[in-house]
């Protein structure tokens, strides 16, 4: 499965782990993703999509159909 936000576009980004004698080797940094299902009460069903934490947080705040207008993306788009 793919690592990015369905939603937000969150994807991993590179970085280096550092020792103490600062050898630098290469790193991922993976977004915070969970597979949820969320309820669309203009559609009358869930629709189940993986989501970063930090765009479910807004979803739960302003609701999906309007953070996906936010973000210029159609319901289509995402399932």
């Amino acid at each position: 499965m793919s690592k990015f936000c369905a939603i937000s576009g969150k994807r991993p980004l590179v970085g280096n782990n550092v020792s103490k004698s600062n050898i630098k080797t290469k790193r991922r940094q993976l977004p915070n993703l969970q597979l949820k299902s969320i309820y669309v009460p203009e559609l009358g069903k869930s629709v189940k999509i993986k989501v970063s934490v930090a765009a479910l947080k807004t979803i739960d705040k302003i609701g999906l159909v309007k953070y996906l207008k936010k973000q210029d993306l159609q319901l289509s788009d995402i399932v």
